[in-house]
């Protein structure tokens, strides 16, 4: 078998055990609740192949589901596929789960699962990491397709938990045969109205206003006690606490760090916590020859030195203290440890040293430093601008004169996606949990397909691309960490990017609401029950 015993112990376990779904979802209650929750941003986009972001991803997950998923303990379990085969190294067989229907009655079928599937391959699609290798996808009979990936894809079925399904005759009848192109800001049926097979269907959607699901009664599968879902984007910190202390939300997503304490101290809620998989950096614009904002003459960013520097003059355990009040793993890697391929090795960080920085931007011939504009999202991480403010801080030590550009996310992913930066602040998880979603994202130089297609800063090193292509095939648990570990240590070397931390994320919730807390921090209704 070409694909290891360790990635596929999930799939057959699932098999023999008679082909069970979601182990996260409990037994439906006879006192159905409604669940109001709230965070920072808003949903993006409906449309389950335009936008790849954190929030968005789960808040489709309520409507639209994928061929696999992941418990809460983020293991891979069966969904619209009830087993799974390889047949050969470049092809596996799924059989698709029966008497499965969309919200609008439409039977679920194999053409659904090509369609959708061949539909996130589209260039204007933002989910190309998630048909990393696949060349093809063939429909076998009316319930099992086969997809064909360029050779061995030991991440396939790991980027199938995020490649949610459309209904084919849904699309052509209202035009979203292909994603909404988010970052040029299209529009299009899709963006604000949906039609798949989960637990959930979309209602109302009102853009950072309010967005309600209510419950699918033909779902094949098994939920808490809630029947509709509200959601509240409130940006105000101090507002969104306000809801949850009075009930007028039961959970919010993102407490702000100052807070924790004191809501943790109140009888009526509690609070919930670990570290996520995503890692916040800051990157810079190392393509260009002049910046785009910023100082004119040569780019700064494409010298060594230079960011050298930066790395020497960000304080990251002050922000950790400082700013996150302890929330936050400081970190040297740009994977967090629940990551395959995470090596504790590659987290040791030089220390602070400003003298040492200043005789840096000297030889790189900025003595007097420059000026550069720091673009950042105000409701996307936590304290995100806060974050920003702070290294703008530190960086004036050394003569870096920062223009803090702080916008919602609505705003600043289509900026960033566009490169329209020369700085920027950036937060990547990891939904497959493996290296290589990182690596080819971001790291590698940007290409076809997932290659570089998260690399907005032009950075590019020909050694690192020949490391991360052996890990796109590479089966071998141990080989990939050793690839992993090598294309990380190239990237430190070139400073291609600052890491600052590991983002923890505690939930503030009312004590009658149970729900799992997830290392990918989706917040999924079906696993919530409201006593």
């Amino acid at each position: 078998m070409i694909i290891s015993q360790k990635m596929l112990v999930s799939a057959r376990s699932l098999t023999a055990a008679g082909l069970v779904g979601f182990s996260l979802m409990m037994s439906a209650a006879t006192d159905a609740k409604t669940f109001r929750w709230a965070s920072a941003g808003d949903i993006l986009t409906m449309d389950p192949h335009s936008q790849n972001e954190g929030l968005n991803n789960p808040m489709n997950g309520h409507v639209y589901e994928p061929l696999l998923t992941r418990d809460e303990k983020m293991a891979l379990e069966a969904c619209l596929a009830v087993s799974w085969q390889q047949l050969d190294p470049g092809t596996m067989r799924f059989k698709l789960r029966d008497k499965v229907t969309f919200h609008d009655g439409t039977p679920f079928m194999a053409d659904d699962v090509v369609f959708s599937i061949l539909r996130a391959m589209d260039k204007t699609s933002d989910y190309k990491a998630y048909i990393q290798g696949i060349k093809e996808v063939r429909k076998v009979d009316s319930l099992t397709v086969d997809i064909v990936s360029t050779g061995p894809n030991p991440t396939l079925l790991d980027q199938l938990t995020q490649l949610r399904i459309m209904n084919k005759a849904w699309a052509t009848k209202f035009n979203v045969l292909r994603p909404t192109d988010f970052k040029n800001k299209e529009e299009s049926y899709a963006v604000r109205n949906a039609n798949g097979t989960g637990a959930y269907i979309l209602k109302s959607r009102e853009p950072d206003v309010k967005t309600v699901f209510v419950a699918n009664s033909n779902w094949w599968g098994k939920r808490g006690n809630v029947d509709e879902v509200v959601y509240t984007p409130i940006k105000s910190d101090a507002t969104r606490v306000a809801a949850l202390i009075s009930g007028e939300v039961d959970l919010i997503l993102d407490p702000p760090v100052q807070d924790i304490a004191k809501l943790g101290q109140n009888k009526d809620l509690k609070i919930v916590d670990g570290n996520e998989n995503r890692t916040i950096f800051v990157n810079f614009d190392q393509g260009r020859d002049e910046l785009l904002y910023g100082s004119k003459g040569k780019n700064p960013f494409k010298d060594l030195r230079v960011r050298q520097a930066m790395l020497l003059t960000i304080d990251v355990p002050a922000i950790h203290k400082t700013v996150m009040r302890g929330l936050s793993l400081p970190t040297m890697s740009m994977i967090a440890p629940q990551v395959r391929g995470y090596s504790k090795d590659l987290e040791k960080r030089p220390a602070v040293d400003i003298e040492k920085a200043k005789k840096l931007m000297a030889e790189a011939g900025f003595a007097n430093g420059f000026d550069v504009t720091f673009d950042c999202p105000n409701d996307r991480y936590k304290n995100d601008e806060k974050i920003c403010t702070a290294i703008a801080g530190m960086l004036s030590k050394i003569g870096i004169r920062i223009k803090l550009n702080a916008m919602p996310k609505a705003t600043y992913f289509p900026k960033v996606q566009k490169s329209d930066t020369s700085m920027f602040l950036y937060g990547w998880g990891v939904p497959t949990f493996d290296s290589l979603y990182t690596l080819q994202e971001i790291v590698r130089t940007k290409g076809e397909g997932a290659d570089g297609a998260n690399n907005f800063s032009g950075y590019s090193n020909p050694k690192a691309d020949a490391v991360i292509e052996k890990l796109k095939t590479e089966t071998d648990f141990k080989k990939r960490a050793e690839l992993t570990k090598e294309a990380l240590l190239i990237d430190q070397a070139d400073v291609g990017h600052i890491p600052l931390h590991h983002q923890m994320i505690p939930w503030a919730m009312k004590k009658n609401v149970t729900v799992a807390h997830r290392a990918d921090n989706g917040l999924y209704a079906m696993s919530v029950t409201i006593k």
